[in-house]
């Protein structure tokens, strides 16, 4: 009896803690050797499986320049990321991210170089907090650090580029 009356309160509060929510996301981004930080939108899909565990899906728009503008990077990051959450509004992050890439080069300072566009896989990791704004709206707001590396190879002095980056964003989630 005790057990059956266990089983159901905990999957009662397993229905009532899942969530998901949908929503733009903005941020600012620094490569660690690329010219200078950037900003960066895009959307995000979060779904709160239980209590403690969640996770989210974004894509969003970045662009960095590196080697004094020799080259301009264009990516559009699709990136799945686990969130633990030790305490209702703090998570920790980790995941992954497909990185669609165009490396577009100077072509008045690299006219041998042609345009190319990869795919790429990068690891991340972070943490963040999730607060309510009302019965249907959540503020999120979290730092990430990225692995991505880059082979920035064809770039004459470039092979210690280092292309990964910190990546901290703030958005809206409207309950669904």
């Amino acid at each position: 009896m005790f057990l059956i009356m266990g089983l159901t309160a905990l999957m009662v509060t397993q229905v009532n803690a899942q969530s998901i929510g949908i929503g733009p996301q903005v941020g600012y981004y620094k490569a660690l050797d690329a010219d200078e930080g950037n900003f960066t939108g895009g959307v995000a899909l979060r779904l709160k499986l239980i209590p403690f565990l969640g996770v989210e899906a974004s894509i969003n728009y970045r662009q960095e320049k590196y080697a004094d503008d020799l080259l301009t990077v264009r990516s559009w990051p699709v990136m799945v990321t686990g969130l633990i959450y030790p305490l209702p509004m703090i998570y920790g992050a980790m995941g992954f991210g497909w990185y669609n890439t165009t490396f577009d080069y100077d072509q008045d300072r690299l006219p041998l170089l042609k345009d190319d566009t990869a795919q790429k896989v990068g690891w991340h990791f972070g943490g963040g907090v999730e607060l309510p704004v009302g019965t249907k709206v959540k503020l999120t707001a979290d730092i990430r650090y990225v692995f991505l590396d880059y082979d920035f190879k064809d770039i004459p002095g470039s092979a210690d580029l280092n292309s990964n980056f910190y990546v901290i964003t703030a958005g809206l989630l409207f309950g669904l």
